[in-house]
């Protein structure tokens, strides 16, 4: 009954079959369309019947099993019986595998994607769970033995290869389900001759993996079932599971047999062979010499998964390799030194050689031996790439850990190592060359001292080894030659000061400083940049400041006896920074240490500085010094550092410093405060337009001004005679009139004239952004935020639970919003909002709370929902019509006087938010501006029928530098609704815009509604006249050169609406206009659309859709 069902169907084509792959590979949405009409056992049929057909193309026959195969796992088979689908699988792999090859119905590929799907299908279905599944289990693995077993035929070799690789796939879904005829494999892969013997040895090997992971006893030499038919073991289909024991004779047979077969395998058949090999061998107790003997040799290829098997097998076998370790290590220093191999493989060696070395090293091992191996073969290449280097350096690191032979010394090795990046001295310090340096620097001093190792007899040996003592010189030579690397050196110490282990090395590198560097630092304006390492050498109490203060005090003198007019804010700066060196002095040392040398240097500051700022706090620090108590002096100094959230002034020479909010230190919680803020829109958009059409000029020239042009300024020669001509209102020379190219001639007549003139007076209203303001639009928006969610955040609980509900309302305080965007609009000022409380529950003031002193808020006339928002207003100076999203970053103080720094979501800008009226001149009367509107109405219309119409007149923008041209566009939308609805839509959204109403039915719909007012009514006569006139193609009459030019081209005629239109005219800002004329009947309405901004027609018929449709 199914499958007559099935059949009855309609028969899928190849284009069908194309498209329900992909709605299906799409997602649900799109695949609910096919499985609501196809039945799952439908579309197996189907597909089965289309890959058996001979006349279907061999592509959609593979594209139909690959089909099926990856949706098997997606639960295409659910609602069907798996004995249902997998016997008709079965029936039709078994027609396909055994029809013979023609080349073109049933191909090898085809016979071997089948097998490759049913294979996948049965094992996601997991037909050995079902019972009635089984026999087609059976008979699919039966019909894989058969094809399997033809041993040497060349001809189907690659099939039979790909039928064990299926066979093997089901061995690692269901171990042990080949146990039985593991014999019968054995012997076929005895007589296998062609390369698929490499399939049939990993066939056998998996199978004797099972065998002795699961310790079944099975006969290798005298299997007692035959090859064919095949039946699933007992053990698999019952519940038992208890293990036998191994035939340990007859498995060390077949080992022996697979261990004199790896000629057969491929690199990553190697790989695969190698995993299973080993824990055989483990389980058999197998001597591992002969896996040494007979694997060993694969580090010498030049394969890397050859090379990465050796070492897996050395990690289980690490006795067998005794000896070999620096045979090892050679061997992968030379992979990584041979020109000839990728980058990756080389590094891939180098991190071998530091998993082997860490392997090795809890060992009984000589690791003399393998330094004097890693020394002489690991100096980095000039040429070789940066990774590459840094690993090698890491090497050679390690090397200096486990000794050096051959009369090379550790400070040799690590010097000459360090050619290969020296050329970090001149480059800049954020370089990738000064981090490898320093982070060789770093390894070669504590690859001797572990952060595990507790024992600090191995610092003390350190401090005295001649490796840290030439670091020490390199580091003051470095710092007095290249400035620039101070700031790395000072983050190199504290690197050390911040490690608890190794905290002694950067203190020690500090005393070297101060005895070896700044005696031989110079006394000039170049001693700033080594402030800050005089800011850690006075942090350091264990070293004495007195050089430290003798060299200050001369950099003071030195700037008081060079201070001029022309020092700037020199002598300033670097005061200010001496003194904070001084103030933390104070907070570091005892003040006994301190008086004698700080006393006199701010003393001299107080009576010669030349900067007042720095006299006075000089004076301040000298009072602390000698009035107050060296530990109550620390502690005031330390006072705003123990401060939560109090940072310090920025300038360190202010003792009073400021103590102003900090963030906070617990980025997650106040990401969730911003996740309760929102900014949204007043009025919601129709369209959520988030994408824009942005186009660049594509060499639009200066004499045809077009769409992308935009604005151009008008230039005028001053050398040569003018003349003025009136009715442009433009000089043209004498010389520029003969100068230019040959036009056409342009004979205007009256009507063309009074249109240019109507568009040179509204042009002219029209401000030029780039010269003065532009026009803009305003977008309201509304802050909030709710109050439960974020008490909660904070920790304070739910406003209902305090006892003050008024005080237990949060609030956010001198809230400043930034805005930018990366559309054209300008640039956006920001919003600031001095209070605000979270929104909260009317039962928050119950009226037992209302009778209490408690302050509560009034309710006058005015909803919650207003009194617990703040009114926002984006204002928007658009460069260009089109919409965008507005990104918006927060900056706020919360109750506990914490900022809130972050971004909210983002707003939405709409075409629609760009519709402005269209600016009415200043000298127009108040009676006669729906006059002006109509007339500007026409003449844009004209202007924009074609590019001829104006004439290529520019007209001039407000501010007298800037002209436009219009270039305009047309388009034609039909929109299928009712005229009651088209009229409600316009009256809701287009009623500020509609310029005439025409048609006597029309008109009297629209006064009867009383929405649209002060517009032009129109009687059904002129409506008539009028439709029929603006198909014309009106504009100035041209008198060619040549016949090639073409007249203009013909509008056909537009046949005469039943109720009427309406006129709509929209200002596009920065300059632009968007026309639409609406013959509106009783079931449609034909919208005619113009504009001079042709980009803007990608989002109108959004919005028009939305607007009338929706």
């Amino acid at each position: 009954m199914e499958r007559s069902s099935s059949l009855s169907v309609k028969p899928l084509s190849p284009s069908d079959w194309e498209t329900l792959i992909d709605d299906f590979q799409f997602g649900p949405p799109r695949r609910q369309k096919w499985t609501s009409q196809y039945p799952s056992i439908s579309l197996l049929d189907l597909a089965l019947t289309s890959i058996l057909r001979k006349e279907s193309p061999l592509p959609l026959k593979l594209n139909l099993l690959v089909f099926l195969e990856e949706f098997s796992a997606e639960s295409l088979f659910a609602d069907c019986d798996a004995h249902s689908v997998t016997s008709r699988l079965i029936e039709s792999a078994r027609y396909v595998i055994q029809a013979p090859i023609d080349g073109i119905s049933f191909t090898v590929s085809l016979k071997e994607q089948f097998m490759v799907s049913v294979t996948s299908i049965l094992i996601a279905l997991d037909a050995l769970s079902d019972a009635s599944a089984v026999r087609d289990l059976e008979n699919f693995v039966d019909l894989l033995l058969s094809v399997a077993n033809r041993p040497n035929f060349s001809s189907d070799r690659q099939i039979r290869a790909v039928a064990c690789e299926c066979l093997r796939e089901f061995e690692r879904a269901y171990p042990c389900l080949l146990a039985e005829i593991a014999g019968h494999l054995w012997g076929l892969c005895q007589s296998e001759r062609t390369h698929a013997a490499y399939s049939y040895i990993l066939l056998l090997t998996t199978v004797v993996h099972s065998i002795v992971v699961s310790k079944m006893n099975v006969s290798m030499v005298n299997p007692s079932v035959p090859l064919v038919p095949f039946c699933v073991p007992q053990l698999l289909t019952s519940a038992s599971t208890s293990a036998s024991g191994l035939n340990l004779k007859e498995l060390r047979r077949v080992m022996a047999f697979l261990l004199e077969s790896p000629h057969f395998m491929t690199p990553c058949g190697m790989m695969e062979f190698l995993s299973m090999i080993v824990p055989i061998a483990i389980v058999l107790e197998l001597q591992t010499s002969l896996l040494k003997v007979q694997f060993f040799g694969l580090l010498y290829s030049f394969n890397p998964l050859l090379c990465h098997a050796v070492l897996m097998m050395y990690m289980h076998f690490v006795d067998a390799f005794d000896g070999q370790e620096s045979e090892i290590a050679r061997r992968l220093m030379l992979i990584s030194g041979q020109v000839q191999n990728h980058l990756v493989f080389k590094m891939l060696a180098l991190h071998w050689l530091l998993g082997f070395i860490g392997l090795i090293s809890n060992e009984k091992f000589d690791k003399s031996k393998l330094g004097s191996v890693l020394s002489l073969g690991f100096y980095p290449s000039v040429f070789d790439p940066l990774a590459l280097k840094s690993l090698k350096l890491d090497v050679l690191a390690f090397s200096s850990t486990c000794g050096v032979e051959n009369g090379i010394s550790v400070v040799e090795l690590f010097e000459d190592g360090l050619v290969c990046v020296s050329a970090f001295k001149w480059l800049p310090p954020c370089s990738t060359e000064s981090a490898v340096a320093f982070r060789t620097f770093h390894k070669f001093l504590i690859c001797a001292s572990s952060h595990s190792d507790n024992n600090f007899s191995a610092s003390k040996v350190l401090m005295e080894s001649a490796i840290f003592k030439s670091l020490q010189r390199m580091l003051v030579d470095m710092t007095l030659e290249f400035q620039r690397l101070v700031p790395v050196v000072v983050a190199f110490v504290d690197r050390f000061l911040n490690c608890h282990k190794h905290r002694w090395l950067g203190e020690r590198l500090l005393v070297t400083f101060d005895e070896y560097l700044l005696p031989k630092v110079i006394t000039d304006y170049r001693l700033a940049s080594y402030f800050p390492v005089l800011d850690r050498i006075a942090e350091s109490d264990t070293i004495t400041p007195c050089g430290l203060l003798s060299l200050l005090t001369k950099f003071v003198v030195f700037l008081v006896e060079k201070h001029g007019p022309d020092t700037g804010l020199k002598s300033w700066s670097h005061g200010s920074k001496i003194l904070g060196i001084c103030r933390t002095m104070l907070a570091h040392h005892h003040s006994s240490r301190l008086f004698h040398g700080l006393s006199h240097l701010l003393a001299f500051a107080c009576l010669y500085f030349p900067d007042l700022e720095i006299r006075d706090s000089a004076r301040i620090y000298l009072r602390l010094l000698v009035c107050i108590p060296g530990k109550k002096l620390r502690h005031i100094l330390k006072l705003g550092e123990q401060l939560p959230g109090i940072s310090s002034s920025p300038y360190p020479s202010s003792f009073f410093n400021g103590q102003s909010p900090q963030a906070s230190h617990d980025p997650k919680k106040y990401r969730n405060l911003l996740s309760h803020i929102r900014l949204e829109r007043a009025v919601k958009l129709l369209v959520n337009q988030c994408w824009s059409l942005s186009l660049p000029s594509f060499g639009v020239s200066n004499d045809r001004p077009g769409n992308l042009e935009g604005i151009r300024d008008i230039e005028f020669p001053l050398d040569a005679e003018r003349e003025f001509d009136p009715s442009v209102g433009t000089h043209v020379s004498e010389a520029e009139r003969f100068d230019r190219p040959k036009e056409p001639l342009c004979v205007m007549d009256s009507v063309i004239s009074e249109i240019l003139g109507i568009l040179r007076r509204h042009f002219s209203c029209i401000p030029d952004f780039r010269y003065m303001p532009g026009l803009k639009i305003r977008i309201p928006c509304y802050l909030r935020f709710k109050s439960e969610p974020f008490n909660q955040d904070l920790g304070l609980g739910s406003p209902k639970t305090g006892t003050n509900n008024v005080d237990t309302i949060p609030a956010i305080y001198a809230t400043v919003l930034t805005f930018s965007s990366s559309s054209p609009y300008g640039s956006i000022p920001s919003s600031r909002i001095p209070f605000l409380l979270g929104e909260s529950s009317r039962d928050y003031f119950s009226s037992d709370q209302k009778g209490s002193l408690d302050i509560v808020p009034l309710e006058n006339g005015v909803s919650d929902d207003e009194s617990f928002r703040a009114s926002v207003v984006i204002e928007l100076e658009p460069r260009e019509p089109m919409p965008g999203l507005i990104d918006v970053a927060i900056e706020t103080n919360t109750d506990d006087g914490h900022v809130i720094r972050g971004r909210l979501d983002s707003i939405v800008v709409g075409i629609e938010d760009m519709f402005l009226r269209a600016i009415v001149p200043s000298d127009i009367r108040e009676d006669a501006v729906l006059d002006y509107y109509a007339e500007l109405f026409n003449a844009l219309w004209e202007a924009c029928s074609s590019p001829s119409s104006t004439g290529r007149e520019i007209f001039g923008l407000k501010g007298g530098k800037g002209a436009a041209a219009i270039c305009g566009t047309r388009s034609v939308k039909l929109i299928d609704v009712p005229a009651t609805s088209l009229i409600q839509s316009i009256e809701c959204h287009l009623a500020p815009f509609v310029v005439s109403v025409i048609g006597e039915d029309l008109v009297n719909i629209v006064k009867d509604g009383g929405v649209i007012r002060d517009v032009i009514w129109k009687e059904a006569s002129a409506f008539d006249a009028t439709s029929s006139s603006t198909d014309l193609n009106q504009g100035p009459l041209h008198l060619t050169y040549t016949e090639e030019e073409e007249d203009g081209e013909d509008h056909p005629c537009i046949s005469k609406r039943e109720m009427g239109c309406f006129r709509i005219l929209i200002f596009l800002p920065p300059r632009y206009h968007l026309l639409f004329q609406m013959e509106v009947s009783n079931v449609s309405t034909l919208v005619r659309i113009r504009t001079d901004h042709w980009p803007c027609l990608a989002y109108i018929d959004d919005y028009l859709e939305t607007l009338f449709l929706a």
